[in-house]
């Protein structure tokens, strides 16, 4: 299936000179969506854990994680979770912001997948990494609906990275 057709870019959003892809016409596809979920699906066996960010990262990490019978563990942006948390700053690519996850739900060498809609900076899905592997978690594959071209972000990632679409420049 090509999913390309289900994402549409909005310039200047949230702020000029950004080109943002907006995944709402692959959500409104129950096909397009099944076979989203399939795809990650499938890249993440063999996980122990499935980890998403908030708040597009619950939207494929959760069904993924629910499709495996595997636990989904929650990345959020600071103060919206309970309890004792683990907190790691970081650079979006217009902005800074800080993400925690709750401590306690993940044990030492467990097999962790990182899934969300994006690959661009980087900058997010190394904030997860560095809680995970913070916490003796094992980082065995991050999966993306999307990676943008440009950014270097598997500099910042060394990382097994699956992409289910890959967007050139100025697409």
């Amino acid at each position: 299936m090509d999913l390309k057709k289900y994402i549409r870019t909005v310039d200047d959003f949230p702020q000029k000179g950004v080109k943002f892809k907006d995944i709402s016409l692959l959500l409104a596809n129950g096909q397009a969506l099944h076979y989203t979920i399939d795809e990650m699906a499938k890249l993440a066996e063999g996980a122990d854990i499935i980890v998403g960010p908030d708040a597009r990262g619950f939207l494929f990490g959760t069904p993924v994680a629910a499709k495996l019978s595997k636990p989904f563990i929650m990345v959020r942006k600071k103060g919206k979770l309970p309890g004792e948390v683990i907190s790691c700053d970081y650079g979006l690519e217009y902005g800074r912001n800080i993400l925690e996850i709750q401590k306690g739900l993940v044990k030492p060498g467990q097999k962790a997948v990182i899934v969300d809609d994006v690959l661009a900076t980087g900058g997010t899905l190394e904030a997860i990494t560095k809680l995970l592997t913070e916490q003796g978690v094992i980082i065995s594959r991050i999966i993306v609906l999307m990676e943008l071209d440009g950014f270097n972000s598997h500099e910042r990632l060394p990382y097994d990275i699956k992409s289910l679409i890959y967007i050139n420049k100025g697409e």
